[in-house]
């Protein structure tokens, strides 16, 4: 459970690779931030649900308004479930268009079938030669 957080809620350099740090100042906390109003709104719902202590703030940083959230860190496993729900519900697909979508699936779907169909027909005329490489069997010329 005892995931390090170093970098305070405003470090110049965010990568945006997660949304909670350490409390800068007691770090018997964790800090989550909320860009999105809809996600700061589901994460708090959550929290509600399942009955679990939080502070709430807004702080203006770098022209955007942050909702963020101080919780316990012995919550922080539930808290981090959470998030990835909160995430996953507010998400937007990696290809928007559906239709592209399947296209790659297909796409990806008829490559892996050549490939096997490739390995299937490679065995089979490795089972024309021996271990030296000297044809065994002719399949044009049987005797």
């Amino acid at each position: 459970m005892d995931k390090r957080v170093d970098s305070p809620v405003d470090n110049i350099v965010d990568l945006g690779l997660v949304n909670y740090v350490q409390h800068p100042s007691n770090p018997l906390y964790i800090v989550y931030r909320f860009v999105d109003p809809e996600r700061a709104a589901s994460f708090e719902e959550e929290l509600k649900a399942q009955s679990i202590w939080f502070e709430k703030d807004t702080e203006m940083k770098r022209k955007k308004e942050y909702t963020i959230y101080g919780i316990h860190k012995n919550d922080f496993k539930y808290t981090d479930k959470i998030n990835f729900k909160v995430e996953g519900k507010h998400k937007k697909p990696l290809i928007p268009f559906k239709g592209f979508r399947y296209f790659i699936v297909v796409l990806g779907l008829g490559s892996l079938t050549i490939a096997i169909i490739g390995y299937c027909k490679q065995q089979e005329r490795l089972t024309l030669y021996n271990d030296q490489g000297v044809l065994i069997k002719d399949k044009k010329n049987p005797e």
